[in-house]
């Protein structure tokens, strides 16, 4: 009688305790569902910049008048913006394509801006960082640590003393004038060095013993192993270069050297908002590519600078 009377105890709480596994399943499905519809709402709060861009770009000059007049046009009332057009266009595209020459040259002028500024972090960074890494020279780390404040002075304080330099040297008004300061950037140097301080001598000891050059160990060692760090600083380096605002305002006068960052706030006016659109789009996606292709070298080289020595 009383082994029966245990074995119905033993189902009874094996039942209450299947109820609370069960119970607590369904509790934590649903506490997943909140948790995916929270960062699913988050995600559409920071995706909605890019589908008013997208959306505003393929909307016709009425359409946008008529949601925007508020804004663009001074009317009463407020601005309303729908998520899909109701007459998609790509009038807007083809304006900015084939009717505007100025786009074209800003554009170009966007790229020899960039690009000439890469390549000139690629040779004159990863040098200076090997340099740093590798090698005692006098007065080794007062030079470190004068990188490091350049590398924190935001540019309004170094604004002056660029200008008048670049002016000694004639290089304002000239493209010239915002790649070399670019060129010689501190932060570049800074993510390269904690890559290449993370060599270990003995394998460059190895390598000289070898017969190794010191040029052959930067370009056949230190340039593949430090590949990440040099990909996270060309990724950073084109974001930062392709939208600038702030260098070409003040160091260059001559309308056909503005970058198309200088271009898009010249065309948000009355009748031309579709254009500012299309222009943001076409100017969005080069960054956008380049920030997806290189996210994980991004990601390895914000790691590799949040380490100290």
């Amino acid at each position: 009688m009383k082994t029966k009377i245990r074995l119905i105890r033993g189902k009874i709480g094996g039942r209450r305790m299947q109820r609370r596994i069960n119970s607590k399943g369904i509790l934590g499905k649903a506490g997943h569902l909140v948790v995916w519809a929270f960062f699913i709402l988050l995600a559409a709060i920071v995706l909605y910049p890019i589908i008013f861009l997208i959306s505003g770009s393929l909307m016709g000059n009425d359409e946008l008048s008529n949601y925007l007049g508020a804004v663009f046009l001074g009317k009463e009332g407020y601005a309303d913006f729908p998520f899909l057009p109701m007459f998609p266009t790509l009038r807007h595209y083809v304006e900015i394509c084939l009717d505007s020459p100025e786009f074209f040259v800003m554009f170009w002028n966007s790229v020899k801006i960039t690009f000439g500024v890469l390549i000139g972090q690629f040779v004159v960074g990863t040098m200076a960082a090997w340099g740093f890494a590798k090698y005692d020279f006098l007065w080794k780390k007062g030079f470190f640590v004068l990188y490091m404040i350049l590398m924190l002075l935001p540019f309004q304080v170094l604004m002056l003393s660029d200008y008048l330099v670049l002016d000694l040297f004639h290089l304002t008004d000239n493209l010239w004038g915002i790649i070399l300061p670019g060129v010689f950037s501190t932060f570049p140097v800074f993510i390269m060095y904690r890559f290449f301080v993370e060599i270990p001598e003995s394998l460059l000891e190895s390598a000289r013993l070898d017969g190794a050059k010191e040029w052959q160990l930067f370009r056949s060692l230190a340039l593949p192993v430090g590949s990440s760090g040099i990909t996270a600083c060309m990724v950073l380096g084109f974001l930062e270069y392709w939208s600038l605002i702030e260098q070409p305002l003040i160091f260059l006068k001559e309308k056909s050297l503005f970058p198309l960052s200088i271009f898009l706030p010249d065309i948000t006016n009355v009748g031309r908002s579709g254009m500012a659109f299309a222009a943001s789009v076409i100017t969005f996606l080069p960054a956008l590519l380049v920030f997806l292709g290189g996210q994980d070298y991004l990601e390895q080289g914000i790691m590799a600078g949040a380490v100290k020595e």
